[in-house]
């Protein structure tokens, strides 16, 4: 059972969202590539290294960034770029691929099927090397509860994007990938229920009833073609 309510749903959490990024870089440098948090609560942190890892592509020039961090619950940004590097590249490729960008925790629940990772599989390889890309993400609260009364909260997301050339106040192109993020103040919960034993009984009783009322049918044809049968044999006898 689904619902929508104004609310946010996990008061628990300290007004934060944890979130997963899993994106692959295969013409930038390990060393050039950066993870920047920006948001209205004041928040801006350049270079933010916990709870990441980078691993080399491609002999060293490429490189896979996974980042687990959390974002205030307030519009935002995060984006991957050099801005935190020592030294700025001549020629910045911002050309990826995004495996995984999710929002709070796991939810894989077989009838439950929602935007969770609505980026995955994103694939920018072929645009312009120099240009910035921003993902504009609106996301929904999500609740899933279980029979047993356990609550676990989760984000889904829709997301638009667009790509550009940005200059800085020097006239030189400093590309980056921006996902920029707005809270919907709806919030989605799926009730995981029993049907209960009334309808069970009910839906047995329909099936009885639709069984002996199919044989009824078939007896009456059956037996209307065998009374026709008859009549044309003894037809044929007189």
């Amino acid at each position: 059972v689904n619902e929508l309510y104004v609310d946010d749903p996990d008061k628990d959490s300290g007004g934060k969202i944890e979130v997963n990024l899993n994106i692959s870089l295969p013409n930038l440098h390990c060393e050039l590539v950066g993870l920047d948090i920006q948001d209205e609560m004041g928040r801006h942190e350049v270079g933010h290294i916990d709870n990441s890892m980078k691993i080399p592509l491609n002999n060293g020039d490429g490189c896979r960034f996974e980042g687990h961090f959390s974002i205030n619950k307030v519009p935002g940004n995060f984006h991957v770029s050099t801005h935190s590097a020592t030294a700025q590249p001549q020629n910045p490729d911002m050309t990826h691929v995004i495996h995984k960008l999710s929002f709070g925790d796991k939810l894989q629940v077989h009838n439950v099927h929602g935007a969770f990772n609505a980026l995955e599989g994103a694939d920018k390889l072929s645009s312009n090397p120099l240009a910035s890309h921003d993902y504009i993400l609106k996301i929904v609260p999500t609740v899933y509860e279980d029979m047993g009364g356990k609550q676990r909260y989760s984000y889904q997301y829709t997301v638009a994007n667009k790509e550009y050339v940005a200059y800085s106040h020097t006239g030189r192109i400093i590309p980056a990938i921006w996902f920029r993020y707005d809270l919907s103040p709806i919030t989605v919960k799926y009730t995981e229920r029993r049907q209960p034993l009334y309808r069970f009984i009910t839906s047995i009783c329909a099936i009885i009833g639709g069984t002996f009322t199919v044989a009824g049918i078939l007896d009456s044809c059956i037996f209307t073609a065998s009374e026709a049968w008859k009549k044309i044999q003894l037809g044929k006898m007189q």
